[in-house]
C-alpha cells in the first residue's frame, strides 16, 4: 500500500528558485493538449536529458524563439543551415544531437497528423492506476506507460525518447497524475 505525501508548498526541487517555483505551482502536472504544446515539452525534456530543469526553464524563452515558438511546421523545415545556426547559439543549449533531435521530432509529429495526431498518441498512454510513491516518497521514474509511448515513439521515427524522459513529459503534461499523487490541488 502507497503512502501519501501531504504537501502544503512546493517541494524541495521546486521551492528553492523562483523560477522553480512558479513552473511547479502554475505549469508542471496540470493538463496540456494541443501539438505545439505537448511538441514543446517534448523538446524540454529531450534538451534536459543530463541538465537540471532549472537550466532549461531559464533558456526556454530562448529556446521558444530558437525553435519558431515550437511550431512543428516550422521545426520540421529546419535544414542543416538553420541546425548550425543554433549551435552557435549562446542563449540555448547547444548540442547537435538534441537539437537534430528536435528536427526529427517535429517531422515525426507532422506524420501523426493523418492518425490523430501527436498529442492524442501521447494521452493515449494516461494510466487508470494511481502514482505509488517509493518508500522515501518520491515518485517513480519510469512506468509501464512511459516504457511503451518511447518504443511507440521510436517506431513512429522519433528519436532522444527512453521510459524516463516520457515519463517526464507524462507527469509534466498532466498524464500521469503526480499532483494528487504529492497531496497537492485536492
Amino acid at each position: 500500500m502507497g503512502r501519501r505525501m501531504v504537501m502544503a508548498e512546493a517541494p524541495t526541487w521546486a521551492a528553492n528558485d523562483p523560477v522553480m517555483a512558479r513552473y511547479f505551482h502554475n505549469e508542471w502536472g496540470r493538463p496540456v493538449h494541443g501539438e505545439a504544446g505537448v511538441f514543446e515539452r517534448l523538446c524540454l525534456e529531450v534538451f534536459q536529458s543530463g541538465l537540471s530543469w532549472l537550466t532549461i526553464l531559464k533558456k526556454r524563452k530562448a529556446f521558444r524563439a530558437a525553435f519558431s515558438g515550437f511550431d512543428p511546421e516550422a521545426v520540421a523545415a529546419f535544414e542543416d543551415l538553420d541546425v548550425e545556426r543554433l549551435l552557435s547559439d549562446a542563449a540555448i543549449v547547444r548540442n547537435r544531437r538534441k537539437i537534430e533531435a528536435a528536427v526529427t521530432n517535429a517531422q515525426a509529429t507532422l506524420g501523426l497528423r493523418a492518425d490523430g495526431g501527436f498529442s492524442a498518441l501521447v494521452w493515449s498512454y494516461e494510466a487508470d492506476q494511481k502514482v505509488v510513491l517509493d518508500e522515501q516518497l518520491q515518485l517513480p521514474t519510469r512506468s509501464v506507460e512511459s516504457t511503451a509511448l518511447a518504443k511507440d515513439l521510436k517506431s513512429r521515427g522519433f528519436t532522444f525518447v527512453g521510459p524516463t524522459n516520457m515519463y517526464a513529459l507524462m507527469c509534466a503534461i498532466g498524464i500521469v497524475d503526480v499532483r494528487t499523487a504529492l497531496g497537492l490541488d485536492g
